[in-house]
């Protein structure tokens, strides 16, 4: 990245796991986790949710603040949706199953991903609708509801609750 990095970057790039080579979207999930936990080992899981939000909230504005500054208008390296949709996900998947906290953050991670990365409909809808700074943190937002969802129906399925 050649453009000057503010604190609008480094809040985008997920406090700087963006930047990490290879991978930035997974980087940023995996950077994510800590906080989450320490979040809600401390304040509790709808605190979590209710950082998800926030998260919503702060990302739209950093990648506002940022995305004119740059020649991508999705770089890879802007990372705090993959922290607003984690947490997303383990904030819902913790409150609708009673599982262990690891349990549900191995889960989550891999129901976030797997939706983050595949982009099916209506997640590669969402992430072409409105502007730049809205679509890279809504499909993100879709992608943590959808991967809960699916968690929460899989588990309800197999009687695992």
């Amino acid at each position: 990245m050649a453009e000057a990095r503010s604190i609008h970057h480094w809040l985008a790039a997920g406090l700087g796991s963006g930047w990490l080579p290879k991978a930035p979207g997974t980087w940023g999930s995996l950077a994510s986790l800590l906080p989450a936990w320490l979040i809600i080992e401390q304040f509790g899981v709808l605190t979590l949710l209710t950082g998800s939000l926030l998260l919503l909230l702060i990302g739209c504005w950093n990648c506002y603040v940022v995305l004119p500054t740059l020649k991508d208008k999705d770089p890879g390296w802007i990372v705090i949706d993959e922290w607003a949709g984690q947490w997303l996900a383990l904030a819902l998947i913790l409150l609708l199953l009673n599982i262990s906290l690891l349990s549900a953050i191995c889960l989550a991670f891999i129901a976030f991903r797997g939706f983050d990365i595949l982009k099916p409909w209506p997640i590669s809808r969402i992430e072409t609708m409105g502007p730049p700074w809205w679509s890279i943190m809504a499909d993100d937002i879709a992608a943590g509801l959808i991967g809960a969802a699916v968690v929460i129906a899989g588990c309800l399925m197999l009687g695992l609750l």
